[in-house]
């Protein structure tokens, strides 16, 4: 069951219902819908579709076609190819009649062209002047699965240098991104379920800030290493079980954000290596001890320890800042 009601939604993607076809029902009541795809067919279990107060104008007849369909409820939409009074039929009247008009459909086709989920819809999902202005391809708190193409489409000829695709569902890296390689710079991928860093990531060799907080990662791939440009990178509220060794060896890295994870250990002598690093947090991580070499990393300015299960450095010298914790440290140095 999927209850999406009262979410704002425009878009009913083709490439979403391809994923849903052991929904039995389908609740998209007070959205903005103004379309249903063909593809509505693909939900061969469905049993309850609500569609109701949407700005539906056309249904796909095929809709007369779904074998377990019981419940269909399409009040409140400017529907032009039903007569009112069909809407107040029971729903298998209302769907013999759908079936109805698939064969007249095919005979006399309809003076309006069909529409199709590739129709671009409002301009509120495609913001032009973001992108061509402010050189920013947004698509953000959708809650979406994928990345419409549409998007991808729009950029083809205006070159952007900031990606957010942040706060959606994404189970991965869009594939897609890899087309942006020549000009982006700034990528957020924050607040996703993506376990893993696609190569498609790894070929955006302008990337100097990627934030991908919030996400389920566990690891990083050695092919990030190609990201020379990269200073920011923010990998809090991930998975991460071991700092990922590949960071260590991006130099031109100058802050990482790695707080709220479940890194047991740093290497101090591989952290020296990194003269850019200004910014290192990994605060409620796991790390039982704090290795004193680590106060010679003096390129240093903040170092965030708190929340770690580790006894020394105590939390009174934690306190008094990076600083004070680093000479700490150094004087723990065994000689």
């Amino acid at each position: 069951e999927l209850h999406a009601g009262e979410n704002q939604i425009e878009v009913l993607n083709a490439e979403n219902l391809k994923h849903l076809n052991s929904l039995s029902v389908l609740e998209l009541r007070d959205n903005k819908i103004k379309s249903v795809p063909d593809e509505i067919t693909l939900l061969q279990k469905l049993e309850r579709l609500d569609l109701a107060n949407n700005d539906i104008s056309r249904l796909p007849y095929t809709l007369g076609n779904l074998p377990q369909l019981k419940f269909l409820a399409l009040e409140g939409n400017p529907l032009r190819t039903i007569r009112r009074d069909l809407l107040q039929v029971r729903t298998q009247e209302l769907l013999k009649y759908l079936r109805s008009k698939i064969q007249a459909d095919v005979t006399s086709p309809n003076e309006e062209p069909p529409v199709t989920a590739m129709t671009l819809p409002s301009e509120s999902r495609i913001n032009m002047h973001a992108i061509t202005s402010l050189k920013l391809l947004e698509y953000s708190e959708k809650q979406a699965a994928v990345i419409p193409d549409d998007m991808f489409n729009a950029v083809r000829s205006n070159p952007v240098a900031t990606v957010n695709f942040s706060k959606n569902q994404l189970n991965e890296i869009p594939p897609r991104i890899v087309e942006l390689k020549d000009s982006v710079c700034d990528v957020n991928l924050g607040f996703n379920k993506i376990s893993s860093i696609s190569l498609e990531l790894c070929m955006l060799q302008k990337l100097t800030h990627l934030d991908i907080r919030n996400n389920f990662l566990t690891s990083l791939p050695e092919e990030m290493e190609a990201l020379t440009r990269l200073q920011i990178i923010n990998l809090s509220f991930n998975r991460f079980k071991a700092f990922p060794s590949v960071l260590y060896r991006i130099l031109a890295l100058e802050t990482i954000l790695l707080s709220n994870n479940q890194v047991g250990s740093i290497d101090p002598l591989q952290l020296k290596q990194m003269d850019k690093l200004g910014t290192l947090d990994l605060q409620n991580n796991d790390l039982l001890q704090v290795p004193p070499e680590l106060g010679n990393c003096e390129t240093l300015r903040t170092l965030l320890l708190e929340g770690n299960p580790f006894r020394t450095p105590r939390a009174a010298i934690l306190a008094k800042g990076t600083a004070a914790v680093l000479e700490y440290l150094r004087s723990r140095i065994p000689t």
